[in-house]
């Protein structure tokens, strides 16, 4: 639905329009159960504030990628992207995940997810 979105009104029109819907969406439970923990937003780490502007380009990405080279295409290169940063969270211990080394059986592992990414974007 973004790259339809996207189509018809511009990259930014269309992530602008997902963003505020899904923020009213998320605003009515959040307002039902009481705020929940939100005032506290400013004792979480810059980083995991940084999560939103994050979306914003994973969507825009989307958004951009779909039209050109297609859904299936579009979904395995992000899987492969987020699983190897998730590998480099892991290996150097970031963002307070716990320190797991890459060993050559993940090598290996990787090595396959770009090996399929390349089959199924080709």
């Amino acid at each position: 639905m973004a790259s339809l979105l996207s189509l018809r009104l511009g990259m930014l029109s269309s992530v602008f329009i997902i963003h505020i819907g899904g923020a009213i969406v998320a605003l009515v439970p959040l307002v039902l159960s009481g705020g929940q923990q939100i005032r506290e937003w400013r004792g979480v780490p810059w980083y995991a504030l940084a999560a939103g502007a994050l979306g914003l380009i994973v969507v825009g990405g989307v958004s951009f990628t779909i039209p050109r080279i297609g859904a299936a295409a579009t979904a395995t290169l992000m899987v492969v992207g987020q699983l190897l940063i998730a590998a480099a969270v892991d290996h150097f211990g970031l963002l307070g995940a716990v320190q797991r080394p890459i060993d050559l059986a993940r090598v290996a592992g990787f090595l396959l997810l770009v090996a399929g990414a390349w089959l199924v974007t080709r």
